[in-house]
């Protein structure tokens, strides 16, 4: 019972893991053979690329095997590492060999025979010229690149027109020694337009040297450098980085591998691309594909692009590019780097600009107002004096009213008493001219009397009548026309005066404005208030002529002169421009015509 449990659970077992193979089968083997080594570039990089897009869509074993002989001219240790290669996979033969660069390329080549002719072969980051079409067999193909070696060199004399010399790094093994020559070759139609210098003799020291002192315009073309002529290897990046520290010339190339590291750009093999490509082929072989069916092909050199950073180092500005050149590394500016750091700072300095602003625009209209509050009390205390005076002028003509009516009754007394004498006594000469004498007494009291009237009928504010004045009744020196324009008295005054400042034409009917040592300015004031009382207006300009227009029951009066003020003459002289006072009347009640007296009196007086 035992026995028979245990080999049924033996059954079991087998049959699982039977099931769990057969669900899981063995990931499908690929051997890479490298060129030099494994960080050798530019074949290390396009050998990741490779290994990376495969992996991305299959489950693969990778085998990498490093051509370290073909640093040497030596072929006597190939036949070791053939039967290495053939002794490590007898029995598990790989699903597909790759081989990566030219130098893999041709040791596979050379021993197809011995390598797995049966399996499949992809040689893979080698140059069509590299390539021996001849030794290809039905379990082989290609995926390359083409170029014709030249285009290079005519990208750096585009780039760089003044170019005299250029100078090509090239390394001293097998491989180098072909491409040398190649080189060689091709760039003979450039003899004449530029000399062009090999390192291939020196070692990687003294190439440092003299990349550091080549003369102007010059640059410097990275072909490639695995080994020196010291027999140095160089991996990786190293040595490139090196020579553009120290270097006095911009640095050309013709892979993609190596730019980022101090190369300046153009044309070059996309590195993307032939991996791309290579993976693809290698994908359908492994999934089954005859490789019969798949056609050699090789990839041609990609759009140009350029490094920004190094066109800043050695001033190519780019519209010194080839058409539909692209820049990469391009450094972002200050604006692209801190935009909206920028653009709040902006805002935040408009803003309190803008509240600088606001504060002193206030702050100049408080000031003004201040100005102008100084400036209305100022006035404000003279109306005050003036009404001050005012209530003092009726309370003196109030009391001087009683003292002129008792003179005025002693006149008027005294003048009866002389008209009565006799015949005899009136005749006498003392007699008659007292009589004049008190008649001279009794008008000048009347007089008197009138003009206080009138100065307390102006103070206790009377309502305005319209009155007829005759403006034509007395003869006056200076130029006064009147005349009817439809439904208006026009009365036109005109001097020949200097005339009124133009920036003072708006002040002169303002209050407390005058242009006299002791004036009061208030007179041509209150005559335009009397004018527009009456519905009229007042102006003054220096046109020629100073009018006023009244209408049949309201006026508009135009103040329009040549000068400023009539020079006013002396008590002894004659009054040619500026003394007594033209008078209009007007159907009204009474026949009170001071106003309109007031009004041409203050006119004739500018």
């Amino acid at each position: 019972m035992r026995n028979l449990t245990a080999a049924l659970t033996v059954a079991l077992l087998v049959a699982t893991t039977g099931q769990s193979y057969a669900a899981d089968p063995a990931p499908k083997r690929v051997l890479m053979l490298h060129s030099f080594g494994l960080r050798f570039k530019p074949w290390t990089v396009y050998a990741e690329a490779i290994r990376s897009e495969i992996s991305r869509h299959s489950k693969v074993e990778f085998q990498d095997h490093s051509l370290v002989v073909a640093r040497l001219n030596n072929d006597k240790s190939d036949g070791p590492f053939v039967d290495y290669l053939h002794a490590l996979n007898t029995q598990n033969p790989p699903d597909l060999i790759m081989s990566i660069g030219a130098p893999a390329a041709n040791f596979v080549q050379r021993h197809r025979k011995e390598l797995f002719p049966n399996t499949p072969m992809v040689l893979t980051a080698v140059e069509r010229r590299r390539v021996a079409f001849d030794k290809l067999g039905e379990n082989d193909t290609v995926v390359g690149s083409t170029n014709n070696t030249i285009e290079f060199f005519e990208n750096i004399l585009s780039v760089l027109p003044l170019t005299t010399t250029i100078a090509v790094v090239i390394g001293a093994s097998p491989s180098e020694t072909y491409w040398l020559e190649e080189t060689r070759r091709r760039t003979a139609p450039l003899a004449g337009r530029v000399q062009i210098r090999y390192y291939n003799e020196l070692s990687f020291e003294e190439i440092q040297k003299d990349a550091a002192t080549l003369p102007p315009h010059s640059a410097i073309f990275w072909l490639l450098l695995n080994v020196d002529a010291a027999g140095v290897a160089y991996e990786g990046p190293g040595a490139l980085l090196q020579l553009s520290k120290v270097a006095n010339a911009p640095i050309f190339t013709h892979d993609q591998s190596f730019f980022g590291d101090g190369i300046v750009g153009g044309p070059m093999h996309s590195v993307v691309e032939q991996s791309t490509k290579a993976a693809t082929v290698a994908l359908r072989i492994l999934n089954g594909e005859k490789i019969a069916d798949i056609k050699p092909s090789f990839v041609d050199v990609a759009s140009p692009i350029f490094d920004w950073r190094q066109m800043q180092r050695w001033g190519i500005a780019e519209r010194d590019l080839p058409p539909g050149s692209a820049v990469y590394f391009r450094e972002p500016t200050l604006w692209e780097r801190y935009w909206w750091q920028i653009t709040f700072t902006i805002a935040l300095v408009l803003a309190q600009a803008g509240l600088i602003a606001l504060l002193l625009f206030e702050h100049r209209r408080r000031q003004f107002a201040e100005v102008q509050s100084r400036q209305r009390m100022a006035e404000l205390a003279h109306v005050n004096r003036f009404a001050t005076a005012g209530e003092l002028t009726a309370s003196i003509a109030h009391e001087i009213n009683q003292p002129l009516g008792s003179i005025l009754t002693n006149a008027e007394t005294a003048a009866a008493i002389l008209q009565s004498q006799r015949p005899d006594i009136a005749a006498l000469s003392d007699v008659v001219e007292l009589r004049e004498i008190v008649n001279d007494i009794v008008q000048d009291d009347r007089r008197a009397t009138e003009v206080i009237r009138r100065m307390r009928s102006l103070l206790k504010k009377a309502p305005f009548e319209l009155k007829k004045l005759d403006l034509n009744e007395e003869s006056r020196t200076i130029s006064i026309r009147t005349a009817r324009a439809d439904q208006f008295a026009e009365l036109s005054v005109s001097d020949r005066g200097p005339g009124i400042p133009e920036d003072k034409l708006k002040q002169v009917f303002e209050p407390f404005y005058t242009s006299k040592a002791e004036g009061m300015g208030m007179g041509l004031s209150i005559a335009r208030t009397i004018i527009e009382a009456h519905n009229g207006f007042i102006s003054a300009s220096n046109r020629g002529a100073r009018r006023c227009l009244v209408h049949d029951q309201a006026s508009v009066c135009r103040l329009i002169q040549n000068g400023a003020h009539t020079r006013r003459p002396t008590p002894h002289q004659s009054e040619p421009a500026s003394t007594g006072v033209a008078a209009l009347s007007h159907k009204g009640r009474g026949h009170n015509n001071e106003p309109l007296q007031l009004i041409a009196s203050e006119v004739l007086a500018v």
